[in-house]
């Protein structure tokens, strides 16, 4: 049977040229062997965390010294607008009221209206100099202390994408988050309380949910724990009528009857994972009711988070969330996600200010601005900052004018500003920047991958090196990007 060569493809064509097909097989023969030995060796993989499946809780060395050992996020959903908080544009003021010239006419939710100045006045701050809003007095008297990144991008301007591409580096559900890599790589140092919880705001879940704290691919023992100090852990604590004693028999048997199993499978490594984690689950019935009481607190310290508050419930209970993340902290906890706003609402319950941003972020400002920056100095005063790792960060901006017909800006994923402090972060410092009119970053730009590579660093992780095989692939919290923005390590 005659083949006609004309119809196969270029690459199919050289494969019938016997020289082609000669050298090609002895290339991928040397290949096939190259690979081979690079794997006996462990050099293609990165350096996966060596993990005992009885322990999975313990905790583990990083790739080299760390500056922080804990992690603190204080994730505000909506997305913050840089120009209402930390990005002073002047040039926005003076072309208040004007169109954007050789701006788009539409943007994400509609038609573009005129620039808008800034909804709050700026001053300068500190020893800096820095100006920063009015809109958050509290927050603003730490800028001395805390390094600005001005230039990050996003590659989504859809809130629920976005908030998975910050949290798990990539847009689309199903992969691990961030805590969920930090606590696979390092454990805890803390074996009563999980190695990752994430605290959602008293008005709900973020738009991205459980991605935001999830373990995606990565051993489900690596998820985070939400609670929050008004919800504690569910399916904690036994059902109505059954007594301690009673509680503790069953668990004594059940724990027999697991030994007794891994005994007769040595070996089974998910057997002895699920052991562990029911064992974590019985110290947790003991210590998270202990750590989530705020009795204990002192009268001043209630007062100085805003946690007194009778009038504004909603910041009270942000402010007891807040209390609640310092002792976990305190407590040894690795990762703490603290959220400042819940799912997508027409900015009523998050910070997606598109209507009359002025008026939503008066609501909103009130119950971020003095809880969180009294965590932030208690956790200074208590010597806690010198290992303590804070992220402050949203998932994009907004735009430098209002949309038609609105007081508000629509979404910007193209420039926008996030902020560290504490252990290994280099204070008073603002890094990268956006156009004139805070559009678009244009010096020193980071994709988030480079954020997350940095609190990675920080932490002592490699995030080249961070990795999981799943169908595949050596899987990273960066993918195949990212770089440590090393103008704000000190």
């Amino acid at each position: 049977m005659k083949h006609d060569a004309e119809h196969l493809s270029p690459s199919g064509q050289q494969l019938l040229n016997r020289g082609a097909f000669l050298s090609n097989s002895a290339t991928a023969l040397s290949s096939i062997a190259l690979t081979s030995l690079l794997g006996r060796e462990g050099l293609l993989a990165g350096r996966r965390p060596v993990i005992d499946p009885s322990q999975p809780y313990a905790a583990r060395a990083p790739h080299f010294a760390p500056k922080a050992k804990n992690v603190l996020v204080i994730f505000c959903p909506g997305a913050v607008s840089q120009l209402e908080t930390w990005d002073y544009k002047p040039e926005l003021i003076k072309q208040d009221g004007k169109p954007l010239a050789g701006g788009p006419a539409v943007t994400f939710q509609g038609p573009s209206g005129n620039l808008a100045k800034p909804q709050y006045e700026f001053r300068p701050r500190g020893q800096t100099g820095k100006m920063v809003s009015e809109m958050i007095p509290h927050l603003a008297e730490l800028t001395d202390d805390i390094a600005f990144i001005h230039s990050l991008t996003s590659k989504s301007n859809t809130h629920g994408p976005a908030e998975n591409f910050l949290s798990t580096g990539f847009v689309q559900d199903g992969f691990p988050s961030m805590g969920g890599w930090v606590s696979y790589a390092l454990g805890s140092e803390n074996q009563n309380l999980p190695a990752f919880v994430s605290i959602p705001d008293p008005r709900g879940i973020p738009q991205a949910s459980v991605n935001n704290w999830g373990p995606g691919f990565l051993p489900a023992e690596f998820q985070g724990t939400p609670f929050s100090a008004s919800k504690p852990v569910r399916h904690l604590t036994p059902p109505a009528g059954i007594t301690t004693d009673q509680n503790q028999a069953a668990r004594s048997l059940l724990q027999q009857m697991n030994v007794r199993h891994l005994e007769k499978h040595p070996g089974d490594g998910k057997l002895a994972a699920r052991i562990a984690s029911y064992e974590l689950a019985a110290r947790m019935q003991l210590s998270v009711p202990q750590i989530g009481d705020l009795s204990s607190e002192p009268a001043h310290v209630l007062k100085s988070y805003g946690a007194d508050n009778a009038s504004n419930p909603i910041k009270a209970g942000f402010a007891k969330n807040c209390i609640l993340a310092r002792r976990l902290i305190e407590s040894g906890v690795r990762f703490v996600q603290l959220f400042n706003g819940a799912y997508a609402s027409g900015g009523q319950l998050n910070w997606d200010g598109h209507k009359d941003l002025k008026k939503q972020y008066d609501v909103h400002a009130e119950i971020l601005d003095q809880p969180a920056a009294a965590l932030i100095k208690d956790l200074r005063d208590r010597g806690l900052l010198e290992e303590t790792l804070v992220v402050w960060c949203t998932e994009f901006g907004r735009m430098p004018m209002f949309q038609k017909g609105a007081k508000g800006r629509d979404h910007n994923p193209d420039g926008f500003t996030c902020w560290m402090t504490g252990a290994g972060v280099k204070p008073g410092v603002s890094h990268g920047l956006t156009d004139e009119l805070g559009r678009e970053a244009i010096h020193d730009v980071h994709p988030l991958y480079d954020f997350n590579a940095t609190i990675l660093h920080l932490l002592g992780l490699d995030h080249e090196q961070l990795t999981f095989y799943h169908n595949g692939i050596e899987r990273r919290l960066t993918n195949v990007e990212g770089n440590v923005i090393s103008e704000v390590i000190g």
